[in-house]
């Protein structure tokens, strides 16, 4: 994984870390690489628009101004599922009784190295739908922007992503485990411009975890 990646989870911006958090954060990857077992899922629908907002992926339909730009020009959809599994909860929650200060590293090392873990996914589907000649959007994930959360018992269902990866929800649509993420990712015929690390597209500016 990427220290900086890490540190920038830990809100760390351009500033310099001291050495004991870098020997930290060593101790806690080297942790949670033993904890996680990664899992991921995908399937692939038909896409359409209605009205100014609408989207219909047949596996759910929803109205979001942010998705919507996300998929210009794409034909259908990737929904995508992945998680760390449940080790690594279980070294968050032993950590957060024991060490609240190695507790907050491994929160952060955790997501970084599920974001990474994304994105190799990505990089392996991207190569395989360009064999095909299509190309893939950023995927975007329900809670971002306009994309209502509402629409992941829909997505997680259609995924049958309780039963394949082990991911449940809360009756207030929290992810179990925690470390785990859902997203809809475009299918085009036409190349996008912008890769999947996309700060630059986000109208949150003060975001403490922007990237710079």
């Amino acid at each position: 994984m990427n220290t900086k990646e890490i540190l920038r989870y830990l809100g760390y911006g351009r500033h310099e870390a001291k050495e004991q958090v870098l020997v930290l954060i060593e101790a806690c990857v080297r942790e949670l690489e033993r904890a996680a077992v990664p899992k991921s899922i995908y399937k692939e629908y038909p896409l359409s628009f209605y009205g100014e907002e609408g989207i219909d992926c047949c596996a759910f339909q929803t109205c979001s101004k942010a998705l919507k730009k996300n998929l210009k020009d794409c034909q259908s959809v990737l929904l995508f599922g992945a998680t760390l599994g449940t080790g690594v909860d279980l070294l968050l929650h032993r950590y957060n009784r024991l060490q609240m200060s190695k507790a907050v590293v491994l929160q952060a090392a955790a997501a970084a190295m599920l974001e990474d873990y994304c994105d190799q996914m990505n990089e392996e589907l991207e190569k395989k739908y360009e064999e095909k000649g299509l190309y893939l959007r950023p995927r975007f994930s329900p809670g971002y922007g306009d994309f209502s959360l509402e629409c992941q018992p829909a997505l997680l269902g259609c995924l049958e992503a309780g039963k394949r990866i082990g991911i449940t929800l809360t009756d207030s649509l929290l992810m179990a485990p925690s470390k785990s993420v859902t997203a809809v990712i475009g299918i085009s015929r036409i190349p996008g411009t912008c890769g999947m690390r996309s700060c630059q597209d986000c109208e949150k500016r003060d975001c403490a975890y922007r990237r710079t």
